[in-house]
C-alpha cells in the first residue's frame, strides 16, 4: 500500500514531497517524489497519560473515538477500575483493548486505594504490583500519588518502587504543588514524570531535577495555557496528555486540539510534534511508529498545517479512520462492575450545626486543586443546610 503527499520528517526537521510505502503493518520505504496531492503525512498522536475509565466507555470504544482525531496510542493508567476491582480490573482493560487495532499501553496502578480513608472496593499490594509489572504488556508503574509516603520512606511504597526498578519499568509521578528539596527527594526516588503542574514555576522546578512534564488539558484540569510557554526551552522534556477525557469532549477532539493550539500560538511545528508523537515513545519505550523505514505503519494524514484536519489515521498499516469516520468495529464485551451500597435516606445526610461558621472546600474552575474557605453557615432548626444561593453544598 502507498500514501503520498508532503511528508513531515520530525527526525530531520524537514518537509518534502514523497511517498510512504507499507505492507504487513510495517513501513518498507519512504522516498521523495512529486506530490500527487497537497495532504501532509506525519506520525500519529499519543496521549501520554490518561485514565480511560474517566471517558465512561471501555477501551475498545475509546479507541473508536480517539482515532478520528489522529490518536494512535495512549499511556493509560487503569487506577480507577483498579480501585474498584483490583488486579482483575486492570486485566479487563488490557483484554478489552486488545480486541481493537489501537495501541493501549497500560501501567500498574501504584496507589490502590489512593488514601487509607477510601472504601473503594479493592487493594493492589506489592504482590499485585509484581504480578502486573512482570507482564510485558504492562509498561510502567502508574502515578505514585503517595508522595508523602515516598518522602517518609513508607515500607509498602518503597517496595512497589523497588519492584518497578527490578523489572526496569518507568515510574510515573504525581505531586501537585511539590517544590524545592521535597521534589528533589521525590525525583531521586525514581519518579520520572509529573502531569499535575498548574504553574510554570512549579514545572521548571521539576524539570530542574530531571522530571518530564506532561502538559495536561482534559475535561477537568486545564493547564495548557499555564505551561505551553515552556516549549521553546524545554520541548525535549515535555509531552501532551488529557488525564481525564469525558465522551462529549472526546467527540470534539483529543491531542490534535493541543497541537492546533500550540501551532496557532506560533510554536515550532517540529517541537510540537516531538511532544505529541515522539517524546512519549522514547520515554516509555512504546512500540509505536514514528514515520521511519522499518517502523510500524502508524501515521496520520492531515489536509494542511493551518486547520490540521485529520483525513486518515493508520495503525499498523490499517486505515482505522477516514474523514472523521471510525473504521474500528464495535466490540461486544462483558461490562464489569462492583457497586455495593444500601439505600440511603434523606435523614442520613442531616448535619447538626456545631457553630454558625463552616469550613468550605472551594472548587477552582479548570483545576483539580482546591482552596479552604471559612463561611457563615445557613442554619435552620439547629441543622446546617445547603445554601444554593451561594453555591455552598453538602458533600
Amino acid at each position: 500500500m502507498k500514501e503520498s503527499g508532503y511528508i513531515i520528517d520530525i527526525h530531520q526537521n524537514r518537509i518534502f514531497p514523497g511517498e510512504v510505502e507499507f505492507q504487513k503493518g510495517q513501513i518498507i520505504q519512504i522516498h521523495e517524489s512529486e506530490a500527487s496531492n497537497d495532504q501532509y503525512i506525519l506520525p500519529g498522536f499519543i496521549d501520554a497519560h490518561v485514565h480511560i475509565e474517566s471517558s465512561m466507555i471501555v477501551p475498545s470504544e475509546f479507541a473508536r473515538m480517539a482515532v478520528t482525531h489522529g490518536t494512535v496510542a495512549t499511556v493509560s493508567d487503569p487506577h480507577e477500575i483498579g480501585n474498584v476491582l483490583g488486579v482483575e480490573g486492570v486485566k479487563y482493560m488490557i483484554e478489552n483493548g486488545r480486541q481493537v487495532p489501537f495501541k493501549f499501553f497500560f501501567g500498574a496502578p501504584s496507589c490502590v486505594p489512593a488514601t487509607p480513608f477510601e472504601t473503594a472496593g479493592a487493594v493492589i499490594d506489592k504482590n499485585g504490583i509484581e504480578e502486573l509489572l512482570k507482564r510485558d504488556d504492562v509498561k510502567y508503574l502508574a502515578e505514585m500519588m503517595n508522595w508523602p509516603g515516598v518522602l517518609r520512606g513508607q515500607k509498602d511504597v518503597l517496595e512497589k518502587l523497588a519492584i518497578a526498578r527490578k523489572y526496569r519499568k518507568v515510574i510515573d509521578g504525581h505531586a501537585p504543588g511539590l517544590r524545592g528539596t521535597r521534589v528533589k527527594a521525590y525525583c531521586a526516588a525514581g519518579m520520572s514524570t509529573d502531569h499535575e503542574c498548574f504553574t510554570a514555576d512549579e514545572a521548571l522546578d521539576k524539570l530542574k531535577y530531571g522530571m518530564k512534564i506532561l502538559i495536561r488539558e482534559g475535561s477537568a484540569a486545564k493547564n495548557f495555557e499555564a505551561l505551553i510557554g515552556l516549549m521553546p526551552d524545554h520541548w525535549k522534556n515535555l509531552m501532551f496528555c488529557s488525564d481525564d477525557k469525558h465522551p462529549d469532549d472526546l467527540e470534539e477532539g483529543h491531542i490534535d486540539q493541543l497541537v492546533k493550539r500550540a501551532l496557532n500560538k506560533g510554536y515550532d511545528l517540529f517541537h510540537v510534534l516531538h511532544m505529541a508523537c515522539a517524546n512519549p515513545v522514547k520515554h516509555y519505550g512504546l512500540d509505536v511508529g514514528l514515520l521511519r523505514t522499518g517502523d510500524p505503519a502508524d501515521f496520520i494524514i492531515v489536509d494542511n498545517l493551518d486547520d490540521f484536519n485529520i483525513l486518515k489515521t493508520y495503525i499498523n498499516g490499517q486505515c482505522v479512520s477516514e474523514s472523521g469516520i471510525t473504521m474500528i468495529q464495535r466490540v461486544e464485551t462483558k461490562i464489569v462492575n462492583n457497586f455495593s451500597l444500601s439505600l440511603k435516606t434523606a435523614m442520613e445526610f442531616q448535619c447538626t450545626a456545631a457553630s454558625n461558621r463552616i469550613r468550605v472546600i472551594e472548587a477552582l474552575d479548570g483545576q483539580l486543586i482546591t482552596r479552604e474557605r471559612i463561611e457563615d453557615a445557613k442554619v435552620e432548626e439547629g441543622m446546617c443546610i445547603a445554601d444554593i444561593d451561594r453555591d455552598i453544598l453538602k458533600l
